[in-house]
């Protein structure tokens, strides 16, 4: 029952710019656009078909299928399989039974239509064929595993994207203008919010919200600040345990430096304070993977080694077990080629999101998935002449980058030479 005081209540921002046509939507032209599937169903003014929205959150599938209700004059029946069990589905059925005796249609949308069990869609079948309802379902997971063929053969697959960088600002121009004011961001604090959102448009104005909850005359926020604002802080060390962290500090910093007899000095010191040398060891072999790497990879055996060696023999003789492996650290040459190659690679994931990769290195088990272009084109790489195909194997929208860089230094060289061996290979395979 509506209230009197309904328009008066606070809308959150995502709900008040929800888009009220079709066209408002952002992101999903290959749907809705004239050429789209949606689209022509809308434009020819023919009947619509029951159908299935695939894509992540935030992408926009409850509006379309809101909308599309709108669009067709459609009585707009929203439930979610979450809160809904067999008797709200007996409800829905018989009232849109009534409606359709009367001569209207009614738009059943399922949100989260994947946690239904295989029973309860084998319910919707027949309603579905007499044209009772027409099913428009919404799910962020494969329908090809997760819902039974007999309801797939009814309904139309209907894949939309996560949104891009592009449809993201356009959301917040959007905001903007709903706000009356710009986000006071700079540049590259913009540019984080579009990729902390993750595709996702709801959370982005969720973030929104939050930076213009902010004083209108505060100051503008760098991606420092925005990070204070719509995340987290990371919890603080406990101080009581400086002494513990400046020791392990100084212990890491001077195998680093290949200075070994400052190494044994604090290890020593480490010891005579009462450190556990399980602790250590632990640091040790992360320093192997982290400060040597691939320029020596038997560094990370040696303090694997020293550890186990520790722990079968025991104090006070394990100790020396870790000393000689301290040993073999401080004198390997040093790289942090993989280390610096796994952050980078770790930044550009959670920059680039839930970006698929590209559909010819996908598997495709199901028919649809096969229909839809998984597995399409794909090289086996045993079969090309010198056992390489050169495809590449990032996502489609991303430009390749390089991530790991050998460094002249030890067994990294040889490594170097692979590396640049592959790459010169690579390049050859895309001029031909």
């Amino acid at each position: 029952m509506s209230s009197l005081f309904d328009d008066q209540a606070p809308r959150p921002l995502a709900d008040s710019l929800r888009p009220k046509s079709l066209d408002e939507v952002i992101g999903q032209d290959h749907l809705l656009n004239e050429d789209g599937p949606i689209g022509r169903m809308v434009r020819t003014g023919g009947r619509l078909t029951s159908m299935i929205l695939w894509g992540p959150p935030g992408c926009g599938k409850t509006t379309v299928a809101r909308l599309l209700a709108d669009k067709t004059d459609l009585y707009f029946e929203p439930l979610s399989a979450i809160f809904s069990g067999v008797a709200d589905l007996k409800k829905v059925f018989k009232e849109a039974k009534s409606r359709h005796e009367m001569g209207q249609g009614t738009l059943l949308f399922i949100d989260e239509i994947h946690r239904f069990n295989r029973a309860q869609q084998d319910g919707f079948l027949p309603f579905v064929e007499d044209g009772t309802v027409v099913l428009v379902g919404a799910t962020t997971e494969n329908p090809s595993f997760e819902l039974n063929a007999a309801l797939m053969s009814r309904c139309r697959v209907m894949v939309l994207n996560r949104l891009s960088d592009d449809a993201l600002e356009g959301l917040l121009c959007r905001a903007e203008a709903e706000q009356g004011r710009e986000l006071p961001l700079d540049e590259d604090a913009r540019s984080s919010l579009r990729a902390m959102a993750d595709g996702d448009g709801r959370y982005l104005l969720n973030m929104v919200e939050a930076v213009f909850e902010l004083p209108p005359d505060g100051p503008v926020l760098d991606m420092a600040t925005l990070s204070q604002v719509v995340q987290k802080r990371m919890p603080i060390y406990d101080k009581s345990q400086e002494g513990h962290y400046n020791l392990i500090s100084a212990l890491h910093k001077s195998l680093r430096g290949s200075d070994t007899d400052g190494a044994l000095y604090w290890f020593s010191r480490m010891l005579d304070g009462g450190e556990d040398p399980k602790y250590i060891a632990r640091r040790m072999l992360r320093f192997a993977v982290e400060d040597i790497g691939l320029a020596d990879p038997n560094a990370m055996t040696q303090a694997l080694q020293a550890w186990e060696s520790y722990e079968r023999l025991g104090s006070p003789e394990g100790e020396l077990a870790l000393a000689q492996a301290l040993i073999y650290l401080g004198t390997a040459p040093k790289s942090n080629a993989a280390y610096t190659a796994y952050k980078a690679a770790r930044q550009s994931a959670k920059k680039t999101g839930s970006l698929m990769p590209p559909k010819h290195i996908l598997n495709a088990p199901t028919k649809m998935m096969k229909e839809i272009g998984y597995g399409k084109g794909y090289q086996y790489d045993h079969d090309a002449e010198d056992g390489f195909s050169g495809q590449d194997y990032f996502p489609e929208e991303m430009t390749r980058p390089e991530f790991y860089k050998p460094k002249d230094k030890g067994f990294e060289r040889e490594l170097m030479k692979r590396q640049n061996y592959w790459n010169e290979l690579r390049n050859k395979k895309k001029q031909t």
